[in-house]
């Protein structure tokens, strides 16, 4: 294993813990067996796994700043008065994921008979962070496994969710990160969870970008001005230029939706619907009239 646990996730000793989640996640990826075929991989997955297990949590991480690496050596024994309190390690666990190796069988996945944990953190359910299209994890007996779907607003899969659900007589409490969509799966140690995600009267997502229909009076469409808009955060405040013709988009970067595998988010898309009145009083129809002259002036040339 590498001495320096931070280089190994490629960060500084100051960095906060989501910098230190979003480095790991990108490492796990990175060198995780079934997307990387390359000799030792399977090691320095294992390696990102140990060093992020240790800097995310603030005693390990203290301790292996003032002892080093060798504060968490297997079978290191009984520390001195004053010296390392952790020495001996902490079990078996290496970040989110918890492996036990076969030394019979011929088995040649080395990730059988892992252990997950329960997963009550959204972050440590491997199909749902790294995707449901690997099949390491789909042999043999897990084809048979038992599946259910879970259906959340559209608000809960946007924002995140704590759900508590009851299958086969037991109650789970369960956490949904934001940003999952219909077709997520979620991958549990006795069975598979689909999400399902019901439409919002207000709100279209495609993918992690999110459309809006909003109706503004024809006089901000020509003069332009400030409208209210709902995001899934609540109302802002945006201003549409003169001149926006009907059916216009207008992008407000960063308020779509969380990306469920890393930071940031999608934008939302605001289409335009110019809100023409059906009825005029009879000064309101003499205005639109003497606007419709002037405009003819126009584009006859006899107006400019």
């Amino acid at each position: 294993m590498s001495s320096d646990f931070y280089q190994i996730l490629g960060v500084n000793k100051n960095a906060s813990d989501a910098e230190l989640k979003s480095a790991y996640r990108k490492k796990a990826l990175e060198w995780h067996p079934d997307r990387n075929k390359a000799p030792g991989a399977t090691e320095k997955f294992k390696e990102v796994n140990e060093a992020y297990e240790v800097l995310s949590n603030p005693q390990k991480r203290q301790a292996y700043d003032q002892f080093g690496p060798s504060a968490f050596s297997q079978g290191a024994g009984q520390a001195p008065p004053g010296g390392n309190p952790f020495a001996g390690g902490f079990g078996g666990q290496q970040g989110p994921f918890t492996y036990t190796y076969r030394s019979s069988g011929g088995s040649q996945n080395p990730f059988e008979g892992m252990d997950f944990g329960g997963f009550t953190d959204p972050f440590e359910i491997f199909e749902q962070f790294f995707g449901a299209s690997y099949g390491g994890m789909r042999s043999g007996a897990n084809q048979r496994r038992s599946h259910y779907q879970l259906t959340l607003s559209f608000m809960d899969a946007a924002k995140g969710a704590e759900k508590t659900i009851s299958i086969n007589g037991k109650t789970r409490t369960i956490k949904m990160p934001p940003g999952v969509d219909t077709g997520s799966r979620v991958r549990f140690p006795e069975f598979d969870l689909t999400i399902q995600v019901e439409e919002d009267k207000v709100f279209k997502r495609e993918g992690d970008d999110i459309y809006v229909e909003v109706k503004v009076p024809i006089s901000t469409a020509v003069l332009g001005g400030v409208i209210e808009v709902p995001t899934i955060e609540g109302k802002v405040q945006v201003r549409v230029p003169a001149g926006t013709k009907a059916g216009s988009m207008l992008r407000l970067r960063g308020q779509g939706v969380p990306h469920v595998n890393g930071r940031g988010a999608g934008s939302q898309f605001v289409q335009i619907m110019v809100d023409v009145p059906e009825k005029l009083t009879p000064e309101q129809k003499k205005l639109f009239e003497q606007l419709q002259k002037s405009f003819e002036g126009k584009k006859s040339g006899s107006w400019f």
